[in-house]
């Protein structure tokens, strides 16, 4: 991967980056796809898991900020970063994940709406299905925020670098033919 990188590293603004070999770049969407189900394994069980200890305290939440601010109100402060880092953390993944098994959805805005999408549709089944959970639109709100930080920090590179475009034109390193007289 250190040729990778480097070739990368040498493509400046004028320059087009070279893709990946295939087994390379097909060993890299196969690694990705395995990390993103064990993920979507790992979300299962963190927020589709019954629990009937909680069924009193939970309620749901339409209100963007309610929660943030119960949390924050909380005596124990590592109780706040513990449910706010929590929910941010869980949406890492995505961010990282999704637009190397997904090169369509690279880009802020449709990885944001995606990761949306998705988490609305978690916390709609914690709801509706799950008892001792509720609908809490603003961890819907900070999973996507941890998908954005996920896609900055590394999924916009790990994309580019498996889904990079080699030259157009199918020449590398040629001009096109000059037009006019010969």
């Amino acid at each position: 991967m250190a040729g990778a990188a480097s070739r990368l590293r040498t493509a400046g603004p004028g320059r087009e980056r070279r893709p990946l070999p295939l087994p390379v770049r097909l060993l890299a969407m196969l690694c990705a796809f395995a990390f993103m189900v064990a993920f979507a394994v790992v979300l299962a069980r963190l927020t589709l898991q019954p629990s009937p200890a909680s069924e009193a305290l939970t309620h749901t939440n339409l209100h963007p900020g309610r929660s943030l601010k119960a949390y924050l109100d909380q005596p124990e402060l590592r109780d706040a970063v513990r449910q706010v880092g929590g929910n941010i953390l869980l949406g890492v993944p995505f961010g990282v994940l999704v637009p190397v098994v997904a090169p369509r959805t690279r880009g802020i805005l449709r990885l944001l709406l995606l990761t949306a999408v998705v988490m609305l549709l978690v916390e709609f089944a914690q709801g509706a299905l799950v008892t001792g959970r509720a609908f809490d639109i603003d961890d819907v709100i900070l999973n996507t925020t941890g998908a954005l930080i996920g896609y900055l920090l590394l999924g916009r590179r790990m994309s580019r670098a498996v889904h990079a475009r080699g030259p157009r034109g199918g020449r590398a390193g040629k001009k096109p033919p000059a037009s006019g007289r010969a």
